[in-house]
């Protein structure tokens, strides 16, 4: 029997705002209506090229800090790049980024790093500025319902 795929969900989360995203995406990956799929969550310093080479997809959370991805997922980023080039071509990634006024840096920044990695993006960024209401929670939930469903079929 085939292992169950894996979706890694790596986040920086230092506030209640990303707290609430990051709650949102892992109910949505983990949702009783995808089956055979495994979520592992990781913080951005704490996830290792180890886990990105064990997971078959990958969900980035990250807010916006002077207009650049957080300092923790950028870590994450040098920490594995080298070590996972090879072996992960052509896995399926998304995004979510919240700010406080606006994200295109960030989303620019990871999306460069992610194409280095030759990672192919699922779907559109989850960008979110401003408040996190009940419409972003689900947008939330949707996205990581998405990715790990998008594991579901293979």
């Amino acid at each position: 029997m085939a292992p169950m795929p894996t979706l890694l969900v790596v986040h920086h989360t230092p506030s209640p705002t990303m707290q609430a995203m990051l709650e949102a995406v892992i109910a949505g990956a983990r949702d009783d209506t995808i089956e055979g799929v495994t979520v592992e969550v990781r913080p951005a310093l704490a996830a290792t090229a180890v886990d990105v080479l064990a997971a078959d997809a990958y969900l980035l959370g990250t807010p916006v800090n002077i207009g650049y991805m957080s300092g923790a997922l950028k870590h994450f980023f040098d920490q594995i790049y080298y070590p996972v080039l090879e072996a992960t071509i052509g896995r399926p990634y998304a995004l979510y980024v919240h700010g406080n006024s606006d994200t295109t840096g960030a989303v620019r920044g990871i999306e460069t790093i992610a194409t280095g990695l030759k990672w192919k993006r699922l779907r559109e960024p989850l960008s979110v500025v401003g408040e996190v209401d009940a419409a972003v929670r689900e947008a939330c939930r949707e996205l990581g319902a998405t990715v790990a469903a998008n594991l579901m079929k293979n």
